[in-house]
């Protein structure tokens, strides 16, 4: 989890191949009416979000459910959002990648062809609820090496279960 530019896809897939369970990115759960509104720049509503986030957790409580597991990269920015993704399957752990506004930027303008303009980034980081005590998780430094994070990642997911 975390904001758009903080390395979710590119740890997610490393975190699934060393862990050797799908990956999933949970962007491609978006349709076409939020990519265009984001791709304008214009931030998503909670309205806009909410099939969105329902089908993340049904694929939730599908890999749960069906004992293979698996990880996804998804923003994740509201405790509301990951309760519901909680709910959707046991032995859901969170790592927010956490990363500063001005890398976020960075990184965002640096990629091409991704519907996320740079200037969404204020939009994400007000939006944004870090990891509570009570969520199974661990926030990193998402300015790290990504094997380093996947290493931690990692050793996260064997200490919860």
């Amino acid at each position: 989890m975390g904001v758009s530019g903080s390395g979710k896809s590119t740890v997610g897939r490393l975190l699934a191949d060393r862990l050797a369970v799908p990956f999933v990115e949970a962007d491609e759960f978006h349709s076409a009416a939020n990519r265009a509104k984001m791709a304008a720049g214009r931030p998503l509503d909670d309205e806009d979000r909410r099939p969105w986030l329902l089908s993340l957790a049904d694929w939730i409580q599908e890999a749960t459910g069906s004992g293979r597991g698996g990880v996804m990269a998804c923003s994740a920015l509201k405790y509301e959002y990951r309760d519901l993704f909680r709910r959707a399957g046991a032995g859901v752990l969170f790592v927010h990648l956490a990363l500063n506004r001005a890398s976020a930027e960075r990184r965002i303008a640096g990629r091409g062809g991704h519907f996320m303009p740079a200037r969404l980034a204020d939009s994400q980081y007000d939006t944004l609820e870090p990891l509570r005590p009570d969520e199974p998780g661990v926030t990193l430094d998402a300015a790290a090496d990504p094997q380093t994070i996947v290493d931690q990642a990692s050793s996260a997911v064997r200490a919860i279960g």
